[in-house]
Parts: structure tokens; sequence; C-alpha cells
């Protein structure tokens, strides 16, 4: 186990953020604390890059169900944990209300370091598509081509499927997965991935713009899933996806642009407070 003391971590808000599908809230009702005690603070499940772990939050307070080891090398890295997230609240314009609104009401919001296979298709099945939906389809997918796996514990979890098992799977296999026309754009996204038409390891080197055209070489990947791809695999925190709730705060909120000048690198996580208070307040 692992405790750490953190400001500006939220395990709710990023569970509730959009960027990442596999972290749930466990059952409240029946559930018991780290020390088998009464729940004080609220208890998650993640499953991500092959590694189940629970985390329980209790205020500014974090537990982690892992060793120190694990944490050192996968966790701390994942959750982004050496970024200072009030340094980048604190270069918000004072005169910007609505965006200081916005950081505080999500401060607890971190860019995820996910994998790129799985954002890839997790953001394919995104397009036009709610969270709950995307949620199942997802499960559907990892228990149908991922591959089972136990803790030490004996909890049984499903790593995420690798290119070559969608692209082995048929279409029809696909739609039974809740993803309808999605379902081609996955067999053939993970087809060009399996090829080496799109080489992943290249992608990870390569600059924001160059990632971006790359990734739009995909079946299904238009700029604002390479965008989110590129946000939240690649921690390209200058990425800044448009959907239907960011574009409803940029026609009311800036009508003369969203200032990325003044917040050059930092684009990506101010969108994700925007995104989230829009969808939560909105």
């Amino acid at each position: 186990m692992v405790n750490i003391t953190k400001y500006n971590f939220s395990v709710r808000q990023i569970c509730e953020s959009g960027q990442c599908f596999r972290l749930q809230r466990l059952d409240e009702g029946n559930s018991e604390g780290r020390d088998g005690g009464e729940i004080c603070g609220e208890r998650y499940a993640l499953t991500a890059l092959g590694r189940y772990l629970e985390i329980e939050q209790r205020q500014n307070e974090i537990f982690f169900d892992c060793t120190p080891e694990e944490f050192e090398q996968v966790w701390e890295n994942y959750f982004d944990l050496k970024e200072d997230y009030g340094r980048i609240i604190d270069l918000i314009d004072s005169e910007d209300t609505y965006l200081l609104e916005a950081a505080s009401y999500g401060s607890g919001i971190r860019i995820l370091r996910q994998d790129l296979w799985e954002m890839t298709i997790s953001f394919i099945i995104s397009a036009q598509n709610n969270i709950k939906r995307i949620r199942k389809s997802i499960d559907l997918l990892c228990r149908r081509y991922g591959e089972e796996k136990q803790t030490k514990t004996g909890k049984h979890y499903y790593a995420f499927p690798t290119p070559e098992a969608l692209a082995g799977a048929s279409l029809e296999e696909l739609y039974a997965c809740n993803m309808g026309y999605r379902s081609k754009y996955i067999q053939k996204t993970a087809q060009s991935i399996v090829t080496g038409e799109v080489d992943f390891a290249a992608i990870r080197e390569m600059d924001y713009e160059t990632a971006m055209t790359e990734l739009c070489r995909l079946s299904g990947v238009g700029c604002k899933v390479a965008n989110c791809i590129c946000l939240f695999a690649l921690h390209k925190t200058e990425a800044f996806p448009v959907d239907t709730h960011i574009n409803k705060v940029l026609k009311e909120q800036y009508p003369a642009g969203f200032p990325f000048e003044k917040y050059k690198g930092y684009e990506g996580t101010l969108q994700q407070y925007i995104f989230y208070y829009d969808l939560k307040k909105g």
C-alpha cells in the first residue's frame, strides 16, 4: 500500500472527465475501506497498462493498493503526479472569470499518461457516443478479446485487447460489442497497426503536428479523435479536442477566439477543465 498526500488530485473528477473509460467507482454500499473499517472516502478500481489497481481517496490523502516499486515505476507517471497543477491554474488570466471558475470546479483533474493503442480504439468508439455506452462497449471488447488476468488476491480482470486480437475479429463479432458503425473502423485500424502501415513506435517520437497527421491516417480517426489521442495517450498538452461541449463554450465565452498563445503548452489541460465544467454544470 502506498499513501500520498496530494493537492489538485481527485480520482472522482478524473473518472468523470471523459479521458479514461476503465476507471470506475467501487460499490459504495458493500465495500470496506483499506483497513477493513467503514469507508470515509471514495474507492475506485482501474484497469490499465495490463494491470489492476484499487485507489481510495480521503480528501487530499490517496491510497494506492500496490507496492512502492509499482507505484514509482507505473502509477506515479500514469497519474502525472510530478506535475504541479496548482501552478497551471495560477497561470489563468485573473480577468477570465469563466476559466477561473471552470479550473476551480475541476481542479482535481490530471491529464493521464495512457496507452496509445487503448486510447486510439477508445476514442474511435467515443465518436458521437456517450460515456455510459462507451464504457459498456469497451468492457465487452475487453471481456471477449482481452487476456484474462488475476491479481495476487484472486481478483479477475481483462487486459485491453491487442491489435492482433481485434484485427482477427469479424465485423459481426465487433458489432456484437455494441459499437455499431464504428466496428469497421476498429477492424481496419487494428489491421493497419498489425501490418505496419501505421507505426505506433514512430508516432510516440513525433511532435504534435506530425503525430496528428499520422493518426488521421487511421480509419475512424479525424481531427477531434486524433487530438484526444495526442492529449490522453501521448501527453501532448497543447492538443485541444473540440466536441459539442467545447464548441458551445467557445461560442458563448470566447467569441473572439480562445487565447491559445497565452496558455501555450497547457491548452489541453485547460480544455479538460472547460469540458468537465460544462459537462457537469452546463
